[in-house]
């Protein structure tokens, strides 16, 4: 038995699951789901620096209301990118992979010389 390939544990994920997971805890959760690992640091990444970023603009003041909005609203759009790209990237592996199962499907004739 092969080892499966990385689009086909892609495809044999579900798309809404790996999207749910994403947006949800914001953490790219959906990715570890997915078993991909770029994107999954790639979004550790970016919500690391945002909360840097966010200590660092702070200084030693109390955070505003407006501050905290803009906080949550950037944790919100690194939720809803990411929701994005595994959703799009999951529909993308499926056609990928029925176009594959498509140029292999046997002809059409039967019988002894096809």
């Amino acid at each position: 038995m092969s080892n499966p390939s990385k689009d086909e544990i892609l495809a044999s994920s579900r798309g809404w699951v790996a999207s749910f997971l994403n947006f949800l805890p914001g953490l790219g959760s959906g990715y570890l789901y997915q078993r991909r690992w770029k994107p999954y640091f790639l979004t550790i990444a970016a919500i690391t620096s945002w909360f840097v970023l966010g200590f660092f603009l702070q200084g030693d003041s109390e955070t505003s209301k407006r501050e905290q909005i803009i906080g949550v609203c950037g944790l919100f759009f690194i939720s809803i990118v990411t929701v994005i790209e595994a959703n799009l990237a999951f529909k993308q592996t499926i056609k990928k992979i029925k176009d594959k199962k498509e140029k292999i499907k046997p002809s059409d004739k039967k019988g002894w010389f096809k």
